[in-house]
């Protein structure tokens, strides 16, 4: 059985913790015994309620304790770059009005880092869940074209991604979050965002957790300290893509190289960080960063070069083989083929791991064979 996690069902859920805590998905016979001592319905909340909470354990702190839908974890923040926004919010202002709030995860965020929040959002579920999530925060259930943001001291937007689109269309549309007349207005967006819909003096701010480049997040003029930066959670470091930095210089292959963030790449912040480690790129329109330095960076992946070579499978084969490798991190940039072909190809029989990047230098097929740089 489906549940429908309407307000009324997530209330009576929050009031049987015992039953939240008993139900567990997947398991037919404490199902069984549930349904013994509460409605069908009720149990069914419940198991569904506990596995979104597993699904949300990676990306929400506290999942365990949150009410959520499956809607509503789909758009939700994770919980590192909400706290990240949360924080540069309450650097400037006191307050703010959480348009589109979901259930809650920035609303949350906002109040912890001591903002007087207050959430919007049409969906009735998602204000209950909301409220919840944020001990209390006040959320008003209406759509957000008609709630007036003028006198607010900033408006923070989340609208819906439109089903299938990667490219930053969204419901509102983004010219609607841009047009709003507060001064400070910061609003969230698909990490393919196309660029050229934001508008003059807004900052661009691509921000990773690890290695997954997580979102685009929009700052309007009043708060914009940057055109376009790149941010990598969790220690917050950014690197500010400058339109005066001369490109980065390009020499074949070094001992070192650096695969960069996706939040580097996506800000075209390449030759800024090529400049910041005295690096080189390998061919002109390739992201890869070459050194012969050992270097260090929250901005990229550093590895160690154990083979640089013409791409060809019996050379790489010969190459793996020699380095006793037996599984491969395949990375492709610039070079196009089948991975999983090739890696059926390659025939490994190792015993080590390596990093094989596909790619191009000074615009011939390549390929280095590398593994993790270490840092004494």
């Amino acid at each position: 059985m489906v549940a429908v996690l309407t307000p009324a069902v997530l209330r009576r859920l929050a009031q049987t913790p015992e039953l939240l805590a008993a139900a567990v998905p997947g398991d037919l016979r404490v199902g069984a015994s549930l349904r013994e001592r509460w409605p069908a319905d009720l149990v069914a909340a419940a198991t569904q309620q506990n596995a979104l909470r597993a699904r949300a354990g990676g990306r929400l702190r506290d999942a365990s304790s949150m009410m959520l839908t499956a809607a509503g974890l789909e758009q939700a923040t994770s919980s590192a770059v909400a706290a990240h926004r949360a924080a540069r919010v309450a650097a400037s202002v006191s307050s703010v009005v959480d348009l589109c709030c979901g259930v809650g995860s920035d609303l949350r965020e906002f109040a912890g880092a001591g903002l007087r929040a207050v959430g919007v959002d049409r969906d009735e579920a998602h204000a209950w869940c909301a409220r919840y999530n944020s001990a209390g925060a006040p959320v008003v259930v209406a759509d957000v074209r008609d709630v007036s943001v003028g006198r607010a001291e900033a408006v923070y937007v989340d609208p819906a991604r439109r089903s299938g689109d990667r490219r930053g269309g969204s419901e509102p549309p983004l010219s609607w979050c841009q047009e709003l007349p507060a001064s400070r207005v910061v609003v969230k967006a698909a990490p393919g965002l196309d660029v050229s819909l934001v508008g003059s003096g807004w900052e661009v701010e691509f921000v990773a957790e690890g290695r997954d480049l997580k979102e685009a997040c929009l700052w309007s003029p009043g708060w914009a300290s940057a055109g376009r930066r790149a941010t990598v959670l969790p220690a917050g470091d950014s690197l500010v893509a400058d339109p005066s930095t001369a490109p980065a210089p390009v020499r074949p292959p070094g001992r070192y190289v650096v695969d960069p963030s996706p939040a580097v790449t996506r800000a075209g912040a390449v030759a800024d960080l090529s400049a910041q480690l005295d690096a080189w790129q390998i061919d002109q329109r390739i992201a890869f960063l070459c050194s012969d330095s050992r270097v260090s960076t929250p901005f990229g992946r550093v590895l160690e070069v154990a083979a640089s070579l013409p791409f060809g499978v019996k050379p790489l084969a010969a190459e793996l083989r020699r380095l006793d490798v037996g599984a491969v991190d395949f990375r492709r940039r610039g070079l196009a083929g089948d991975v999983e072909d090739l890696r059926r190809r390659l025939r490994l029989r190792g015993s080590r791991t390596a990093v094989v990047l596909l790619t191009r230098a000074e615009d011939k097929p390549w390929c280095l064979v590398c593994f993790a740089a270490t840092f004494s």
